[in-house]
């Protein structure tokens, strides 16, 4: 299939063309003529897979060739992410696809300044994509109006379910109209997800191009058991030994991205780390060296799991199990994009093994394990309750005295923008 044999206008097309892509992946020749059709649509695919296209190109397509009945520009399209890196690449892929259109759009999050964003809104949009939180601070500000959406669209819903954002969620509904298309995306299809769907979605098309929270076959798994102590040693042992040039790395806190950042310099080994503590300006550099080739790793949490957009990405490391199952996917998810190849390796310890077997179980998969040489576990080790020891650092370290309103939470800085796909295949 084609994207010519789609349904898309040649101004859509020609933006697809420049990008040099002609065939959809799976999950966009099934949610294009669904989203098309004007219905609802429940859609699970790996990440990795194209979701995002998937429905930004039949929304610039809707858009494009129905216009208000008022002649005004009016907002119709509302697409909400968890993670303003994840808003940030929807928005480049509404402006990479639509440029042709004539549609406005713009990008709301928080932790940067409002104004430039409320400034945005005033001059008029079609397609507003945003975070939660902040499209929630906008709107009792009276800065945005919903009354004329006609398009919602959840991206990554149950990750915004992971991150506790259903209140928030709940009360943007509320604000829509009655009537609309809705659009629900999503890794995987959990419990929570079915019950969201259930009391959004009305008589939805249903679309699922793999089998629920699966890995993508194109990603080689590997686990490395190794004693807690000897995880940083190990890594750079794998680096150096195997020469790996780029290789994204995730840790369980911030702390412990810092700290292994730390460790691997002094090994020689060009690293750097992302997290939501981090400023706008280091975020920026580091994705922007990593994806250069100047960083041989990115150290990462979590919340980066699903932000990071790399074409051709080698190799992912999960320096420390996930504490949710399911980010697990979305970690390998990194590599093994493009139609490209990937390496995934986690190092294990005794703590981790319930996390293992409850990854393996979601999977339903046993993943191959190999012990390196000169790093083998300890036979008679005892696991520590991970939690315990995360709680023991957090009560070591001495409160830092308030420099500003009280209570209130580190600034969000600003996402880093993604460099431009590889001219292969279609995954955006």
């Amino acid at each position: 299939m084609l994207f010519t044999d789609l349904g898309l206008s040649e101004p859509i097309l020609r933006a697809i063309a420049e990008e040099g892509y002609t065939s959809p992946t799976p999950i966009q020749a099934k949610s294009i003529p669904a989203v098309l059709k004007g219905g609802d649509l429940l859609a699970a695919a790996q990440t990795g897979t194209g979701k995002t296209a998937g429905f930004t190109l039949p929304i610039l397509q809707r858009l494009s060739t129905t216009k208000p009945s008022s002649g005004k520009r009016l907002l119709r399209v509302l697409i909400l992410t968890p993670t303003r890196e994840l808003a940030a690449q929807v928005q480049e892929s509404v402006v990479t696809y639509g440029k042709y259109t004539g549609l406005k759009s713009t990008v709301i999050f928080g932790g940067v300044g409002a104004n430039p964003q409320i400034k945005a809104i005033a001059g008029g949009l079609d397609i507003l994509v945003a975070t939660p939180g902040r499209l929630l601070d906008l709107m009792s500000q009276k800065c945005v109006s919903l009354n004329d959406i006609e398009i919602l669209v959840l991206d990554e819903a149950d990750r915004m379910l992971d991150m506790g954002f259903l209140r928030d969620i709940k009360k943007i509904l509320a604000a829509l109209p009655k009537q609309r298309q809705n659009l629900l995306f999503s890794a995987t299809f959990s419990t929570e997800i079915k019950a969201l769907a259930d009391g959004l979605l009305n008589s939805p098309a249903l679309i699922e191009v793999a089998r629920s929270n699966s890995a993508n076959e194109a990603i080689a798994q590997l686990i490395h058991p190794v004693d807690r102590t000897k995880k940083h040693p190990l890594l750079a042992h794998l680096i150096q030994s195997n020469d790996w040039k780029q290789v994204l790395v995730f840790t369980r806190t911030k702390h412990g991205a810092n700290k292994l950042v730390t460790q691997l310099e002094k090994d020689g080994i060009t690293s750097m780390a992302i997290h939501g503590n981090k400023s706008q300006t280091a975020r920026t550099k580091a994705l922007a060296d990593f994806k250069a080739g100047k960083l041989t790793a990115l150290v990462a949490t979590d919340i980066a799991a699903r932000g990071i957009d790399i074409d051709q990405l080698p190799h992912v490391v999960n320096y420390d199990l996930p504490n949710v199952s399911e980010d697990y996917v979305h970690r390998i998810g990194r590599t093994g994009r493009a139609g490209s190849n990937g390496v995934a390796v986690s190092l294990v310890c005794i703590d981790e093994y319930q996390m293992l077997r409850d990854i393996e179980k979601l999977i339903k998969q046993k993943l191959p394990q190999e012990v390196i040489a000169g790093f083998e576990p300890d036979p008679n080790a005892v696991a520590q309750p991970i939690q315990l020891r995360s709680q023991q650092h957090q009560q070591s370290r001495k409160p830092k005295a308030a420099t500003g309103g009280a209570g209130r939470a580190p600034a969000k800085k600003a996402p880093a923008k993604r460099s431009s796909p590889p001219k292969r295949s279609f995954n955006r």
